[in-house]
Formats: structure tokens, C-alpha cells, sequence
């Protein structure tokens, strides 16, 4: 549960990031939780849980959240890189 809920809070830190590097530090953050999560859903998969439909469709929300993140990872390093 904590990890689930983490990235949320995490993320509206990034937000408010001081500079481009706190930003990405931040991200990078969220992307760890977010990773945690997954192998937490994975186990409750394994497990059974809860019905595997519920989670399948948890799983694929987290895992396209992670690729978000990813993505907005390298374009903060990018324009950091452009602008400074």
C-alpha cells in the first residue's frame, strides 16, 4: 500500500522542484516507488490476491506510468542539458 501511494506525493515534490536538477532527482524518485509497486503487484498476482483481471489492469496502469516517467525523465535531462 505505501509504495502504491507514494509516487503521487513524490511526484508533487518533482513539481516544485527548486532546479532542473531537484526536478529529475525527484523524478528519478517516483520512478523507484513506481518500480516497487510493480514487483509488489506482480507477487499479489502470483499470489492471487485479488481477481487477476483487478490487478492485470493495476499492473498495466503502473507499467505505463513507469514508461511516462522514464520518458520524462530523459526530456528534463535534455533540456537541461540545451538550456544550461
Amino acid at each position: 500500500m505505501r509504495s502504491g501511494t507514494s509516487p503521487a506525493p513524490n511526484y508533487a515534490e518533482a513539481r516544485g522542484a527548486e532546479s532542473g536538477k531537484d526536478f529529475v532527482h525527484k523524478l528519478k524518485i517516483v520512478l523507484k516507488e513506481l518500480n516497487e509497486s510493480r514487483v509488489w503487484l506482480k507477487i499479489a498476482v502470483r499470489a492471487e490476491m485479488l481477481p487477476g483481471e483487478r490487478l492485470y489492469n493495476l499492473l498495466d496502469e503502473c507499467d505505463q506510468l513507469c514508461r511516462i516517467m522514464s520518458q520524462s525523465i530523459q526530456t528534463a535531462k535534455q533540456n537541461s542539458r540545451n538550456n544550461g
